[in-house]
């Protein structure tokens, strides 16, 4: 999918019933071998590649290791719902620019951008916190520390 949500012509053309298969090859396990994708989809190792190149180009994936925030030292995470007054869409882009912020969208309803945020504990997540309020328009921040995860997926879209 793209940046923007949605997919437009050429993205959409390209996801036929094979880049699908190709995809979900790839979401299992993002290192497989283009020969093996190519035997599961009945595809050489060749075309595979190409059809990954595409839709790598086309915006429509991206490959990237996951990482586990706990393993990483980063005990605290939460969603901040952020209140704003100005231009929203330079509201949102100012806080996606803080590091910790992993996770920023423009929404509907009773916040205007809920950020996700990794932190190593609860001094670092206050730190944050009063970042994300210290930006030009924010008028107010409610967060929502994450107690424990329950489902994490990026298997979305095929």
């Amino acid at each position: 999918m793209s940046a923007r949500g949605h997919l437009n012509n050429a993205q959409h053309a390209l996801l036929d019933d094979v880049a699908k298969q190709i995809i979900t090859q790839l979401q299992e396990d993002g290192r497989r071998p283009y020969a093996t994708i190519g035997r599961a989809v009945g595809l050489s190792e060749a075309a595979v590649r190409q059809r990954v190149q595409r839709l790598i180009d086309a915006g429509v994936m991206q490959i990237v290791a996951v990482t586990d925030p706990l393993q990483l030292g980063l005990g605290r995470q939460a969603m901040v719902g952020v209140k704003t007054t100005g231009n929203l869409e330079e509201i949102a882009d100012e806080i996606a620019k803080i590091d910790e912020v992993d996770y920023a969208v423009i929404t509907g309803g009773s916040f205007d951008i809920l950020c996700e945020v990794v932190a190593s504990g609860d001094e670092h997540l206050l730190d944050i916190v009063q970042r994300v309020r210290a930006v030009k328009g924010v008028r107010g921040a409610e967060i929502f520390v994450y107690l424990k995860l329950r489902k994490q997926t990026y298997t979305w879209g095929v």
